[in-house]
């Protein structure tokens, strides 16, 4: 019956549901395929009938018989109705994993998935298309658990695996923490935790221990909890630190100290500000139609320079100035600070613009001094900046501490400030040959005659020595089914970042919030496992032989699925209904007491 109305459906119900077709919901029976038990038939229990809805039916009335044996008590439902929708729900396991995927493959926010079923003929508010979402990762999560031990048998395979740890949050809202087996590119576990301490890592990293077993190695970020906690669970793993984050991290204690007296001076004498308004000042003077603009082209070009355009080129050139000064803080390769320095690009912008306006005063196109205040009003904004003696100070220190620095990032081949992958460098470079620049790099830090004086550079040199064996380590030789196999582990944690960062933007696609934080407050910790569906090796050890994934969710227990569900409403970080109740209440505060008052009395 179910197959006979699904093909009458595909094939002539293009754009008709059973609903319009029929004037009342079309009823199907279903029943236990068992007839006996303990040598006897089976008994009628009860019939209970509701409303299902499915994608390939549409919406129906099920009524189901259940069976007992009267001997051994033992219950007995209907399989079919079972592979179709969880017991007690309304909507059947096509539906819930078309709005799993469509929410967090897709990136479809609820408005946008009730309307994609709505033309189905499925009819569901948002409301709901976000609570089935939300059992959509409670299921997943289930099978994820119970499909441990092929993953760790696919994992054997290659020789073991690489654990990728990292951490993401936003501002102070709780943190995710993700991690991930490089080879086989399979997201393992997540937690959220409400800071990055060893306390709180350690009963993650077991649980990851206890599924998946000791990784060849491991790879993270600078971190002290992740550290400590790495350490403790597992001792006898090879351990190493991401070579962006460690270069990062101590880019930023070399340049921090003089990079931020920058920051601060340029707030003080608030010249982005200045220089906005007066931009503003003078783009209201521009005709945008005007020939000036053309002539400033030209003559930039080295052609001849129109008489016509002379009247207004001062304000256009001071106008272009500018702009080409504010732009200096958007200067970058998009690694961010330490490997970018907008900051220290707009201030020498600054200085630039102030020696080129200084030439530009003195010349007088039309013979009238007049013509050239736009040039005087800008000088005017700068005289302060300029005189900053500690400001200057702090530049001079900066670049020569910036040399340093990038003396070592290239010795590092990381984060190239010509190269095209932003962000997403891995560092792909032959180890032993940037292991032999560093120490080139150190030899040279270490003799210069300045050494002995700079604590930053002895603060650099002692990073170095501190991490050197977790920073460079020699391919891991493993033996797999198919002999021996070399496996080196990547330098950068960048496949967590990259994954990070792909979930943000499409919590972005989905709300239109450009800030993380309402998402990391109400999502279920197992949210990013919805990645691994897109890796094949891991879509076929889910599905183990199923022809879907719905076929994996109908053999998960519903009363596990119900407890799971349950946990993910005990949300620590939301505030109980009970309590919002209470403090509205006008007066609350005195209410309390009077109320401690009368206790205590």
């Amino acid at each position: 019956m179910i197959e006979l109305l699904a093909t009458y459906k595909q094939r002539i119900l293009s754009d008709v549901s059973l609903t319009q077709l029929f004037p009342f919901p079309v009823v199907i029976c279903f029943r236990s395929s068992h007839q006996n038990c303990c040598g006897r038939p089976l008994d009628v229990e009860k019939t209970h009938a509701r409303m299902v809805t499915t994608l390939h039916i549409g919406r129906f009335r099920a009524v189901e018989v259940s069976l007992v044996c009267r001997k051994c008590r033992r219950r007995y439902r209907s399989e079919e109705l079972s592979r179709l929708v969880p017991p007690g729900a309304n909507f059947g396991f096509d539906v819930l994993v078309y709005i799993g995927q469509a929410l967090f493959l897709r990136h479809r926010n609820e408005e946008e998935v009730a309307a994609e079923l709505e033309e189905r003929n499925i009819q569901i508010s948002p409301s709901e298309v976000s609570l089935l979402g939300r059992k959509f990762i409670v299921y997943l999560a289930l099978a994820h658990q119970r499909c441990t031990d092929p993953i760790r048998q696919a994992m054997s395979l290659r020789g073991g695996y690489i654990c990728h740890i990292d951490a993401t949050c936003e501002g102070r809202d709780p943190m995710l923490m993700s991690s991930l087996d490089s080879l086989s590119k399979i997201v393992l576990g997540n937690v959220k935790l409400p800071s990055e301490d060893e306390r709180q890592i350690i009963p993650f990293l077991q649980r990851l221990k206890s599924n998946f077993g000791v990784p060849l190695a491991l790879v993270h970020d600078m971190g002290r909890g992740i550290l400590k906690a790495v350490a403790q669970v597992f001792p006898e793993a090879l351990d190493f630190i991401c070579h962006f984050h460690f270069l990062r991290d101590i880019g930023k204690d070399f340049l921090g100290e003089s990079y931020d007296l920058i920051r601060q001076r340029l707030r003080e004498h608030k010249i982005t500000s200045k220089l906005r308004y007066r931009a503003k000042e003078f783009r209201n003077q521009i005709d945008p139609n005007a020939a000036v603009i053309d002539g400033l082209t030209a003559g930039i070009k080295d052609q001849p320079l129109p008489d016509s355009c002379l009247q207004g080129l001062p304000v256009v050139n001071a106008y272009s100035l500018i702009i080409w000064a504010l732009a200096g803080k958007t200067e970058g390769e998009g690694y961010g600070f330490p490997f970018d320095r907008p900051h220290l690009t707009f201030v020498k912008r600054l200085s630039l613009l102030h020696n080129c306006l200084d030439q530009l005063k003195e010349v007088r196109l039309k013979e009238q001094c007049q013509d050239n205040t736009p040039y005087l009003k800008i000088l005017a904004d700068l005289k302060a900046i300029i005189r900053d003696s500690s400001l200057w100070r702090a530049v001079e220190q900066t670049e020569k501490s910036v040399a340093i620095f990038e003396r070592l990032r290239k010795a590092m081949r990381i984060a190239s400030p010509s190269g095209c992958c932003g962000l997403n460098d891995t560092g792909d470079d032959d180890i032993r040959t940037i292991e032999h620049r560093v120490k080139v790099f150190r030899a040279w830090l270490t003799a210069r005659h300045d050494y002995p004086q700079d604590y930053k550079a002895q603060k650099m040199i002692a990073q170095i020595d501190k991490y050197w064996k977790k920073l460079f380590a020699d391919p891991i030789v493993v033996q797999t089914p198919s002999g021996q196999l070399k496996i080196q582990p990547q330098r950068t944690n960048n496949l967590l970042e990259q994954f990070f960062r792909n979930f943000k933007r499409g919590y972005r696609r989905r709300t239109g919030n450009g800030s993380s934080s309402r998402m990391f407050r109400t999502m279920l910790a197992e949210t990013p496992l919805v990645k691994n569906l897109q890796n094949s090796e891991y879509l076929s050890i889910l599905l183990k032989g199923r022809k879907s994934l719905e076929d994996v969710f109908a053999e998960i227990e519903i009363a596990t699925v119900r407890e799971e569900f349950q946990k993910t409403q005990l949300n620590p970080e939301r505030i109980p209904k009970k309590i919002k109740q209470l403090v509205a209440i006008p007066d609350y505060p005195a209410k309390v007491v009077a109320m401690i008052a009368k206790a205590a009395a």
